[in-house]
C-alpha cells in the first residue's frame, strides 16, 4: 500500500502515542504538529511515553506544517475535533491522489473529512485508550483500551487490513470492523457522559459512582442512542460500555449496571480525569464540545428527536470555558434538573 511514510497530522495524546509505537516497530512515520518545541523534542531527544502500559523514549521524525513537503498515501488525522476543518485545508495538498485520511479522533469527523477529500479517500477509526500530552516530548499513556478501524461504507479492503495490521502493532486487540459507525456512535454516547464528568473536578470514577448523577448519564446516553437509531445506526459496545442498555425503551436496571461498569473500568487506569477536564482545568482551552456533542443535537433536530440534556450540557461546557460557571457540583446539579425534566417531558 504505502510507499512513503505514514503521515500523522497532530502529534498529541493520540497521534504522538501511535507515532512513537510505530516508529519503534520500524514503520516509516512522519509526524506534523504546530507546537514547534514538541516537534523539536520528538525528532531530536525523542518522544517519551510514560505510565503503566509501557515506558520508553523514541526518536520520531517530525516537522511543523510549514516545513512539510511532498504527498503521502496515508495520513492519520489526530487533531482535536474543533481543529479538523483547518487541518484538512492544510493537509489536502499533501494527500496523494490514491491515498486516504484516517480519523484517529473523537466524534463524527469522518463526515467532515469525506466532505473535504471525498468519501473514497476517508477511513474511519475508533480509539478509546487514555492518553495525555504533558509537554514537549512527553505523553502519558494511562491504559490500554479499544482500537477499531473500518471503512465508512462498511466494506473491508486491502488497505483496511493493512491499517488494521499497523494498529495491531500498538494494540494487539485492535478490531477490524464493517460497522465503524456503530463504534463511533457508541463512543458518542460515552463521550457525552465524559463531558458531563468534566462539569466538576471529581474523577471519572467518582462521577459514575454518584447515584445523584446517574439520571444525567442515563439521559445523555439515551438521547444519543435515540438519534443513532433514527439514523439507522446500530451502536457497538466497548470497555464496559453497553449502548444497548440505553436504547429506546431499555429498562433502567441495565443502564445502572453499565454506568457501574464504567466506574470500575476507569478505576484501574492511571488517567483519572477525561481529556475534557484537562482542557478546562489544566490547559485552560476550549473543548471539542461543539463538533463532538453539539453535532448530536443538530442531527437529532434533523430527525425530529428532542435532545434537551445534550443542548444544556453544551451550554454548560461553554459557560465553564467562558469563566461564567465554576467546575463544581452546583453546575452539575443544573444538568440533573434538566435531565429529570426531560425524562418526564420526552421519555426515551
Amino acid at each position: 500500500m504505502s510507499h512513503g511514510p505514514i503521515l500523522i497530522w497532530g502529534a498529541g495524546a493520540i497521534g504522538g502515542t501511535l507515532g512513537a509505537w510505530w516508529a519503534r516497530a520500524g514503520l516509516p512515520v512522519l509526524m506534523v504538529d504546530i507546537e514547534a518545541a514538541h516537534v523539536e523534542a520528538c525528532r531530536t531527544t525523542g518522544l517519551a511515553i510514560s505510565g503503566p502500559v509501557e515506558q520508553f523514549r523514541q526518536v520520531v521524525p517530525a516537522v511543523t506544517p510549514d516545513e512539510l513537503q511532498g504527498q503521502f498515501d496515508v495520513i492519520v488525522l489526530a487533531v482535536k475535533a474543533q481543529a479538523t476543518e483547518a487541518a484538512l485545508a492544510a493537509l489536502t495538498p499533501h494527500l496523494a491522489p490514491g491515498g486516504y485520511v484516517l480519523s484517529a479522533q473523537n466524534g463524527l469527523n469522518e463526515i467532515a473529512i469525506a466532505r473535504a477529500v471525498g468519501a473514497e479517500r476517508t477511513m474511519g477509526c475508533f480509539v478509546n485508550f487514555g492518553a495525555d500530552w504533558l509537554g514537549p516530548g512527553e505523553i502519558l499513556l494511562g491504559n490500554r483500551a479499544a482500537v477499531v478501524v473500518g471503512e465508512i461504507d462498511g466494506s473491508i479492503r486491502e488497505r483496511t487490513r493493512q491499517m488494521h495490521a499497523w494498529l495491531s502493532l500498538f494494540e494487539p486487540g485492535a478490531v477490524l470492523t464493517d460497522n465503524i459507525w456503530g463504534y463511533l456512535w457508541g463512543k458518542l454516547a460515552y463521550g457525552a457522559m465524559l463531558f458531563a464528568t468534566a462539569l466538576t473536578t471529581d474523577s471519572m470514577t467518582a462521577n459514575f459512582e454518584d447515584a445523584r448523577r446517574f439520571v444525567v448519564f442515563d439521559r445523555l446516553a439515551r438521547e444519543v442512542m435515540a438519534v443513532a437509531t433514527a439514523r439507522g445506526v446500530k451502536p457497538v459496545g466497548f470497555n464496559g460500555f453497553d449502548p444497548a442498555c440505553f436504547a429506546p425503551g431499555a429498562p433502567v436496571d441495565g443502564a445502572r449496571a453499565s454506568v457501574a461498569a464504567l466506574a470500575e473500568f476507569n478505576r484501574h487506569g492511571a488517567k483519572t480525569h477525561s481529556g475534557i477536564y484537562r482542557d478546562l482545568a489544566v490547559r485552560k482551552r476550549r473543548t471539542e464540545v461543539d463538533p463532538q456533542i453539539g453535532i448530536i443535537a443538530d442531527l437529532g433536530a434533523e430527525a425530529g428527536i428532542e435532545t434537551p440534556a445534550i443542548r444544556h450540557l453544551v451550554a454548560l461546557i461553554h459557560a465553564i470555558e467562558d469563566g461564567e460557571r465554576p467546575m463544581d457540583f452546583s453546575t452539575f446539579a443544573s444538568l440533573i434538573a434538566t435531565a429529570k425534566a426531560a425524562r418526564h417531558a420526552h421519555p426515551l
